[in-house]
């Protein structure tokens, strides 16, 4: 350990100059401490207890006077002066603390740190959640080159809102219980449903997708930050997190306490390196197992004393409790005996003590009685190791330089090594030999060997050898030795350099010469090998050897024996420093030859014998009375600078302080409050769990000073509650399991039930048990009631559950009889119905509602917030449902029970809301789609009591709705059929496509109502149906009319064509068939016979139409007819147009009669059929028109021919018809007739016979001109 530095110095004079200012408080060591806490509560040993919830005691001296002094000066001066005071006493109580903490530390044998407690996450502090918040806004605003697609950018936006900015979390941040991994989970559960909603990926698993996205998440999350260094950095402090090293404990506890580096140091150093006046060497485990012997000794010579002589007890539950309580002070002292004896000498050592067999309450005194436990020489086992190094040999001078040499060396008993060869003119080696023996003397032989260069030498020759009696004492580094010369080696100075180093074993405390003389043992005064030899804990044996033996000589075993300095005894002759170890019939005198190997013979002795007698040299003594005498001494050990610096500064007091002397109880309550201080403040999300370093020096300082196991968790308690009512996020599994330890206290049977096997209960723990019971009874009630803010989003994980399995179990009368489930639903219910009050004030302040107060609000601006309120409502009961329903899930009709609360307070609201809007007002259906979309979707919701309020508040809204609707769309259709032009919009006309619309609107929104009551559903659901089939059947009626009315106004000649808006009517009809199908179909008997009949109007009115148009396309055709009628033979118009035509053509180029009649017939029929063909949209329509219209046309030709079967035609009249059959004929094929109507009977009627009339003609008249009959079912230009 580092000597302080300077600067410590001068904190030191500064000190002092402050010590000066202030005066002293009461000694620390005071008289000896009951072992109960004491009932006046009076301070003891200097130490004043504190009250409980309170800060830390103060000492009495810091008290005002009675009667004020009339000066304000004087007044502030004494006021001052308590201050300080106080603070002086509490810090000598820190620092007396401190030293039992460093006792526990510096030789655990009660407690290990574990290794399976849960690791803790970091904590995320205020700076880093706005560091989050500052990635995730950059993800967002492109400002990163993390790759993400829509989905993954909607998920984090809603991560962003609806987590990140939450006030929830803000304050979950505020109480130190949020970690990255909360952080992390959240998203994870997040984005769990939007995965499992999105489509499914040939090739790509929706695992996939999820791994992808927590990476991105994680990216984001660390920002820039190399993770490399972040994985290093986590690993080291889960490193710290997990197993501490003294060091680290020492320093930890400096800061739990407040001490000082420089104080750490002085108390340590001064402790270390052993005070005369004080033995407490932290790094010496045999001074520590000596030291808490002691304790023990003075534990049980108390419990003696209260047994014996009636001494204070605590306040128990009952006065049976008195001799119950000696005897659990006797066991717990046993039992940590048992322990202390289990430990071996030291860790990882191959020896391990023996275990004596003694009586459970056996106590420490008896161990020295000669009728048990006795020891003999076989149970004194010691074994040693030794290193023998030979380095070099001086002083060979009679062998030639190559002459080859070698050493060999062996332990008496044992077996031989050999070292290298060597050149005579070199001898030097370095071989190093190790021997293990069980010789506290033993004998080494080292011997030096030439090779023989003799044909017949059979062994090597000897030149000299060295035997040694090496001791754990003797120097460690290498020595000449002078070898005994062998015969006939010249060289008589012969020297040889070699090192042996003999390890002392960890069961030998110490070793060396003595002059010793007893009445048992060693009755001559004789100088004799000693060694002191730890057998077990609690028994060691002073055993004197001889050379190269084992087993000892003599033992005497320490038991019972107190060891102390003496003076020169006359007629001893041998030793200068006497000292002895004296018994109730025994007395060994024992002198050395040095005064600091007697000092430490006797600490040796002091620590093995465990007596409460502190030994102090004389010189020391002598030095301590000295007055006046400041100056150093130059001669002075190192330990007594220490020593001199420690009592400088006052710490000898806490140094020397008996433990027994205190109320551990008391300090162990403060050192427990301010480690949780402490614990919660450090970088870790512990929830109030203490860290494994932390957990093992209490554990160890409880088991060491007797704290009882109910009075620490009664603090620890009142501890975490005190934090958790201020706000700090404390883990309900950690006080479950506290008070469940403290209930089992209080209310459990002796060895049963109490956790702990203490059978006694003061009456101070019963008030306190019942005290925090009251107290954690109200936290957890305040909890649940704002189970929301205080475990935001289901974060601790499992809190909540534990929360109530906590509360349940506080419920309980006592360990056994559970609590009636009525009881606990009932108070559940309590809390639940309080939360939904807390949950709506504050989503009403978060969502602003009630800065409209005191100032004119329109009816639009209430409904726009009642509709923010209402989706804040439902995200509010989404993540009930989402984050605490699991917890909640023993009382899920309790749950629901707060929803419908929930919403019931919502809903005057939204009552309110609607109350304002105007009549005939549609603007809130958003409302009721709203939370009709969610509650039809709760199972426990749909229909419930608010889902039925919203259902008889709108139902008559929308029937109003739908009345207003009917009566407009009956207006529209029969303003828009009189205005209307039948220009072509979309799949109609103008009007159609309105009323359509208007329709499929209408049942659209009626649909997405989802109205949850199956009755008033299917009333909307039908109405809607016959409404929409009554509206379509005006539609199509009036489309007919005006197709007839259009056709009537139209041209009857070959100039005819076919209008746009004949065929927008035939598309408004084939428009009203389709929208039939969606509007008009219901899975019901009756309504289907509407939608038949409306099917039906609309083909009857479609084959009207089209046998309307074919007559007109008849008429026409009758118009061209009519003119070739003309022609007809007999007629005197006939004949005067032959002559004229035959006149004309011998000096003109007359062109050919009538065609001019057969081209306007063709040019019309292929304009229309083009038009209809493009500007319709059924085809089936047209193929039936094109039928219909070959078919009548044909038949008109045919019997037109029919009346003139007696007459011959006339030229003009066969070309004409002979082009119109022809091209009608091609131009009907082209349009997809089928040939088994193009080729009917009418049309070979038609075809014979103006085949014959073509062939009379060709006779008669020498030919057609080209025009001919030939060929009329094939392409042809003619």
């Amino acid at each position: 350990m580092l000597d302080p530095s300077s600067s410590e110095e001068e904190g030191d004079e500064i000190l002092e100059v402050k010590r000066k200012e202030v005066a002293a408080p009461k000694s620390v060591g005071g008289a000896r401490l009951s072992p109960g806490r004491p009932s006046d509560g009076h301070a003891v040993g200097g130490l004043q207890p504190r009250a409980r919830g309170s800060a830390s005691g103060s000492s009495g001296g810091g008290g005002r006077p009675s009667s004020p002094s009339p000066s304000e000066g004087s007044d502030k001066e004494k006021e001052d002066l308590g201050k300080m005071q106080r603070e002086e006493a509490e810090r000598k109580k820190r620092l007396q603390l401190y030293v039992f903490v460093m006792r526990c530390i510096a030789y655990p044998f009660n407690a290990k740190q574990p290794t399976d407690m849960a690791r803790r996450q970091q904590k995320i502090n205020k700076q880093h959640l706005q560091t989050v918040k500052d990635r995730f806004q950059a993800f967002l605003n492109g400002e990163t080159q993390i790759v993400a697609d829509e989905a993954f950018i909607n998920a984090v936006q809603s991560y962003y809102e609806i987590f990140l900015k939450s006030d929830r979390v803000s304050r979950m941040v505020q109480s130190g219980g949020c970690s990255a991994s909360d952080s992390r989970e959240v998203f994870k559960k997040h984005i769990e449903k939007r995965v499992r909603s999105l489509p499914e990926i040939d090739g790509l698993s929706k695992e996939t997708v999820l791994s992808s996205w927590i990476a991105k998440f994680d990216t984001i999350y660390r920002g820039e930050e190399d993770p490399r260094k972040h994985q290093q950095r986590m690993t080291a402090t889960a490193a710290s997190e997990l197993i501490l090293s003294k060091d680290q404990l020492y320093e930890m506890f400096q800061q739990i306490l407040g001490i000082k580096k420089f104080e750490h140091q002085l108390l340590y150093n001064a402790c270390q390196l052993g005070m005369w006046s004080v033995f407490l060497q932290l790094d010496n485990p045999d001074e520590q197992a000596a030291q808490i012997r002691r304790e023990l000794d003075g534990r049980l010579q108390m419990a003696d004393q209260i047994a014996r002589h009636g001494g204070r007890f605590p306040r128990f539950a009952s006065r049976e409790m008195e001799p119950m309580f000696i005897e659990e002070l006797r066991s717990s002292v046993n039992l940590l005996m048992a322990n202390l004896e289990s430990m071996p000498v030291s860790k990882g050592g191959e020896f391990k003590l023996q275990k004596l067999k003694r009586g459970h309450n056996a106590s420490i005194m008896d161990m020295g009685q000669e009728d048990e436990n006795t020891l003999s020489k076989s149970d004194v086992v010691l074994s040693f190791t030794l290193e023998v190094v030979i380095v070099e040999v001086q002083g060979l001078r009679s062998l030639t330089p190559n002459r080859i040499v070698y050493c060999t060396m062996e332990v008496e008993g044992g077996h031989k090594l050999q070292t290298d060869q060597a050149e005579a003119s070199k001898p030097i080696w370095g071989t190093q030999g190790d021997f293990t023996t069980t010789q506290p003397l033993p004998a080494v032989k080292v011997k030096l060997f030439t090779e023989s260069t003799g044909v017949l030498a059979l062994e090597d020759k000897e030149l000299g050898k060295v035997v040694l009696h090496p001791t754990p004492n003797s120097p460690k580094q290498s020595e000449l030795h002078k070898m005994t010369v062998s015969k006939g080696c010249p060289d008589n100075d012969l020297r040889i350099k070699l090192a042996i180093r003999m390890d002392k074993p960890q069961n030998m405390k110490h070793c060396g010469y003595l002059w010793a003389i007893g009445k048992i043992l060693w009755k001559r005064w004789k100088k004799r090998y000693f060694v002191l030899v730890q057998v077990s804990q609690y028994t060691f044996a002073m055993c004197s050897y001889r050379e190269k033996k084992a087993e000892p000589v003599e033992l005497l075993q320490l038991d019972g024996y107190t060891v102390d300095y003496t003076d020169p005894q006359p007629g001893l002759d041998g030793g200068r420093t006497f000292f002895n170890a004296v018994k109730e019939g025994d007395t060994v005198i024992f002198a050395s030859d040095d005064e600091q190997d007697r000092i430490l013979w006797v600490q040796a002795m002091y620590r093995a014998t465990g007596q409460s007698h502190k030994p102090v040299p004389p010189t020391q003594v002598q030095k301590l009375n000295s007055k006046g005498s400041t100056a150093p001494q130059l001669d002075a050990p190192i330990s007594q600078f220490y020593a001199d610096r420690a009592q400088k500064h006052g710490m000898d007091e806490f140094i020397s302080a008996n433990p027994c002397n205190f109320d551990h109880g008391l300090l162990f309550e403060l050192v427990q409050r301010l480690t949780l201080d402490h614990r919660l403040n450090d970088s870790y999300s512990c929830l109030g769990w203490f860290s494994p370093g932390q957990v093992f020096v209490l554990d160890e300082y409880c088991a060491r000073y007797g704290v009882r196991g109910c009075h620490r968790h009664l603090c620890y308690l009142s501890d975490l509650l005190e934090r958790a009512e201020n706000g700090a996020m404390i883990d309900p599994t950690l006080l479950h399991y506290s008070f469940a330890f403290c209930a089992s206290h209080a209310h459990g049977n002796r060895y049963t039930s109490r956790p702990d096997g203490i059978g006694t209960v003061t009456e101070e723990e019963k008030e306190h048990f019942e005290e925090i019971k009251q107290r954690l009874r109200g936290l957890l009630e305040n909890q649940i009631t704002h189970f929301r803010y205080c475990f935001p989003f289901g974060r601790p994980e499992g809190a909540l559950k534990a929360t109530l399995s906590l509360f349940e179990r506080v419920l309980m009368k006592d360990i056994v009889t559970p609590v009636p489930q009525e009881e606990v639903k009932a108070v559940i219910h309590e809390c639940l119905e309080q939360a939904a009050l807390v949950n709506y004030q504050r989503l009403s302040e978060y969502a602003k509602l009630e800065e409209n107060v005191g100032r004119l609000v329109t009816p639009a601006k209430k409904l726009e917030d009642n509709i923010r309120l209402a989706e804040l409502v439902i995200e509010v009961l989404q993540q009930n449902e989402e984050h605490h329903a699991e917890a909640f899930a023993w009382w899920s009709d309790l749950m629901v029970e707060h929803a419908e609360t929930f919403l019931c307070l919502y809903s005057a609201d939204m009552d309110a809301t609607l109350e304002v809007q105007p009549p005939d007002s549609w603007d809130s259906f958003p409302v009721f789609q709203l939370l009709n979309d969610f509650m039809r979707m709760d199972y426990n919701l749909c229909n419930g009591k608010f889902h039925r309020h919203l259902q008889d508040l709108y139902a008559p809204l929308v029937v109003r709705y739908v009345d207003l609707m009917e009566s407009s769309i009956a207006q529209s259709i029969h303003r828009g059929f009189q205005r209307e032009s039948w220009e072509p919009f979309n799949n109609g006309s103008g009007t159609s496509e309105d009323l359509f619309w208007k329709l499929d609107a209408l049942q659209t929104f009626i649909r997405d109502l989802h109205w949850p009551e199956e009755e008033f559903s299917k009333h909307l659901e039908t109405r809607l149906k016959l409404m929409s089939s009554d509206m379509i059947e005006s539609c199509v009626k009036r489309t007919r009319v005006a197709f007839e009315a259009k056709l009537q106004k139209s041209s009857r000649a070959t100039d005819f064509r076919v209008p746009q808006s004949i065929c927008t009517m035939f598309n408004v009809m084939v428009d009203a068939r389709a929208q039939t199908a969606k509007l008009c179909a219901v899975d019901l008997g009756q309504e289907r016979q509407y939608h038949s009949q409306i099917d039906d109007l609309i083909e009857e009115t479609v084959k009207e139409m089209i046998t309307l148009l074919v007559a007109k396309f008849v008429v026409i055709l009758e118009s061209v007819l009519a003119k070739l009628s003309r022609y007809d033979e007999g007629t005197l118009f006939s004949s005067f147009l032959s002559f004229t035509v035959k006149a004309a053509s011998k000096y003109v180029d007359v062109p050919k009669p009538g065609m001019d009649v057969a081209d306007g017939y063709v040019t019309f029929v292929r304009h229309s059929q083009d038009m209809l063909r493009e500007k319709v949209n059924e085809e089936v329509y047209i193929e039936r028109l094109f039928d219909q219209w070959y078919t009548s046309t044909m038949n008109l030709l045919g019997t037109w021919l029919t009346d003139r079967m007696d007459l011959q035609l006339h030229l003009h009249q066969l070309k004409i018809l002979i082009r119109v059959v022809k091209k009608k004929y091609r131009d009907f094929r082209l349009q997809g007739v089928l040939d088994s109507t193009l080729n009917s009977k009418m049309y070979e009627t038609v075809r014979n016979r103006l085949t014959l009339e073509e062939a009379t003609a060709s006779v008669r008249e020498g030919g057609m001109q080209g025009i001919t009959m030939r060929d009329s079912d094939e392409d042809g230009d003619n």
